[in-house]
């Protein structure tokens, strides 16, 4: 799922959940982002190092949502695949900052 050109994402926890921050770093006008997110694919890094890949969407009328491949955290947890809402998409210096809302169950 992550292609080379994926934008790095700093995840502030082992895992998501709701109210969980990341944050995306080298896209080109991070404000215009913010206002406008579209499709992209995201390399997430969380607290303790492990990574994972990820998308996200921007289809109406759900608005942002991020899937995340399954993935094991240092600790040895199995953490499954999943899809969270965005809740917020926000400018933060030169990066732009993802707040996660609820989790999208099928």
């Amino acid at each position: 799922m992550t292609a080379p050109d994926a934008y790095l994402a700093l995840c502030t926890h082992t895992h998501l959940f709701p109210g969980a921050r990341c944050r995306i770093q080298g896209l080109p006008r991070p404000a215009a982002f913010a206002a406008a997110p579209e499709p992209i694919e995201v390399h997430l890094r969380f607290s303790d190092g492990t990574a994972t890949a990820a998308e996200l969407h921007t289809e109406p009328p759900t608005g942002p949502t991020l899937t995340v491949a399954a993935y094991t955290t240092t600790a040895g947890t199995p953490i499954a695949d999943s899809t969270w809402a965005v809740k917020g998409v926000a400018p933060n210096e030169d990066e732009v900052e993802l707040t996660i809302g609820a989790p999208n169950r099928a």
